[in-house]
């Protein structure tokens, strides 16, 4: 009887403490939505403050309803809070409280330049940095007054991208991969057999690096008053080592601490000494980005905006990749949708799956065939990334755009030798064929096998640049020239005419909705495909969703330095197909 009424014990225990969880679970979600659908009240003479520590990504991602730290700022809605600050009365500046900023030089840009339309209107743009990137200085360079602190760093030396080459691992560890490429410029597979970059691989890197350093050279130029060819001194010298030689090059205009950048704010807010200036975060200022945006608009027009941003994937895919099921699905939604009368491809992947990108292509092609449908490019728009935009009537880019790299190639590792010599594991096997094992990772090729496989991959690239070549209105023998996928800026491939227009998202939907002959207050914005909600978010945390993210961040704290050789394993044993991908992982710092 004890031992009963023990248990009893326990499961009644048991029972008040489950549901005491489930009610702070059940007042966590309440909270949480409620404070995701209001924005806070703004208090009259208010600055915006942006910090932007977190990575920048097209739309944004929310930790509140995440066991990861994966967030991210979205570009849409930031975008959208500047350009709001701009018409709001009770903002009157901005203050860009920087240090690293993460993020490419094309959505840099696009936030760099609705910073200079926010100065339009009269409000003061005031920059302060401890430490000051060469991206953070890229966007602090539009502000009125920039305050570095006394003992601060300012880096300007030029971009710089680097590359690990594996090489040397694969042959410790006992992996042999099997190349297959079209095009001396496809070097996306060269870190497998390669200790360097090929001479090829070099020149197209130094091409476009050149050109988006020349591009953001001449942009701080205008904005700082200092002539280019002397900032390209300055950068090319490294001339800038502390905060005293960055005001004496006029990189800065004031060397000092935060309470004197608020001074400098209360002198611009018309306050007295002893009074606080009122700060708004960007995350109390804006909303979450909505899946339609009105702005008071009611007609039922709308422009469909999809956002096709990560690798390139089969299948349905995840929050983070392009899923050549779901981005079919949304294009396909917008197609058949009477109220969309024109759609915009906002890309931002370096490519991925060639069957993949080939599924998105054919409905991209569809639409076009009844409705405008515009390409507008982010940072990267490469490879399967520029496959699924070459058949839009328009392509738009960035001038920091990196496109291009139309080419494919196929990846198959042998690792017999790491079974057999480094773990004691042979292979055996029974075939009802001469090839029923093929694709396999477990022996060697035949010289049959890499002619067939190689085969299939030139097939692949002779339909990819005959695509293109139509999609552009070119030769097919001219457009070839441009391809063996060789990687350009978006200035580059402008005068190579791989693009249209150089322009950004907003010039994009401007020339979406002139296509469609519908007049700026004609039209809602309806962004695809839809995302959760963050209840949905919370309920597949719930449901074990998050673990991939989760087994992500652990693994990278765990592997430190290692992680990115990690990555590229897991990506080398996982490629399935043929792959049209941009070279290597490509990070410009």
């Amino acid at each position: 009887m004890r031992q009963f009424l023990k248990y009893v014990l326990a499961t009644l225990v048991g029972l008040v403490a489950f549901s005491f969880l489930g009610f702070l679970l059940l007042a966590a979600i309440i909270g949480a939505a409620k404070s995701a659908g209001e924005r806070k009240e703004i208090a009259s003479n208010s600055v915006l403050e942006l910090k932007l520590n977190e990575p920048l990504s097209e739309r944004g991602r929310d930790g509140r309803f995440s066991l990861s730290s994966n967030t991210a700022t979205g570009l849409v809605g930031l975008k959208d809070a500047i350009r709001r600050a701009k018409k709001d009365g009770d903002i009157k500046g901005i203050l860009l409280n920087l240090d690293i900023v993460q993020g490419g030089m094309a959505s840099l840009e696009e936030v760099r330049d609705a910073l200079l339309d926010f100065k339009k209107s009269g409000k003061f743009v005031v920059a302060y940095h401890e430490v000051c990137s060469e991206k953070s200085f890229y966007l602090s360079s539009v502000a009125n007054q920039i305050y570095l602190h006394p003992q601060g760093t300012l880096e300007f030396n030029g971009l710089s991208t680097e590359v690990l080459f594996y090489k040397r691992l694969f042959e410790k560890a006992g992996i042999e991969p099997y190349i297959f490429r079209v095009g001396s410029f496809k070097s996306a597979v060269e870190p497998f057999f390669r200790e360097s970059f090929s001479d090829s691989a070099r020149f197209q890197t130094v091409s476009f690096l050149n050109s988006i350093n020349g591009h953001m050279i001449g942009q701080v130029a205008a904005s700082r008053g200092i002539n280019p060819a002397r900032l390209k001194v300055i950068s090319d010298s490294m001339l800038v080592h502390n905060a005293p030689d960055a005001l004496r090059l006029k990189m800065v205009t004031k060397l000092g601490y935060f309470d004197q950048v608020q001074n400098y704010m209360r002198g611009k807010l018309g306050l007295d000494s002893d009074e606080k200036p009122s700060v708004v975060s960007l995350s109390d200022y804006t909303d979450s980005d909505r899946d339609e945006e009105s702005d008071g608009i009611t007609s039922s027009n709308r422009i469909a905006v999809i956002y096709a941003e990560g690798d390139i994937v089969t299948g349905k895919g995840s929050d983070d990749n392009i899923g050549s099921e779901k981005f079919a699905e949304a294009i396909r939604k917008a197609r058949l949708d009477k109220k969309v009368k024109a759609v915009v491809l906002r890309i931002n992947s370096p490519g991925g799956s060639s069957l993949a990108s080939d599924i998105i292509y054919r409905e991209v092609l569809l639409t076009k065939k009844v409705k405008p449908i515009i390409a507008s490019m982010s940072d990267v728009a490469a490879s399967g990334g520029y496959y699924i935009a070459m058949a839009c009537d328009t392509i738009v880019a960035h001038p920091n755009t990196i496109t291009g790299s139309i080419g494919v190639f196929g990846v198959l590792p042998n690792v017999q030798p790491l079974l057999a010599d480094k773990l004691g594991i042979t292979v055996d096997r029974v075939m009802t064929g001469k090839f029923s094992d093929l694709p396999t990772i477990t022996r060697a090729l035949t010289e049959f096998e890499k002619r067939t496989l190689q085969s299939e991959v030139d097939n692949i690239y002779a339909d990819f640049t005959t695509k293109a070549a139509k999609g552009r209105n070119m030769p097919v023998e001219r457009l070839r020239r441009l391809a063996s996928g060789r990687v350009w800026s978006g200035l580059e491939a402008k005068a190579n005419g791989l693009v249209d227009v150089l322009g950004d998202y907003d010039d994009a939907l401007k020339i979406a909705a002139s296509r469609a002959n519908l007049k700026a207050d004609d039209y809602r914005v309806q962004r695809l495909p839809r995302r959760k909600s963050g209840l949905e978010n919370l309920l597949s945390m719930l449901g074990g969703e998050d673990n991939a993210e989760v087994k992500a961040k652990t693994m990278k704290a765990e592997l430190g330095p290692l992680y990115p050789v990690y990555v590229q394993y897991q990506q080398l044993m996982t490629m399935r197909g043929v792959q049209a991908k941009l070279p290597y992982e490509l990070e410009i710092k």
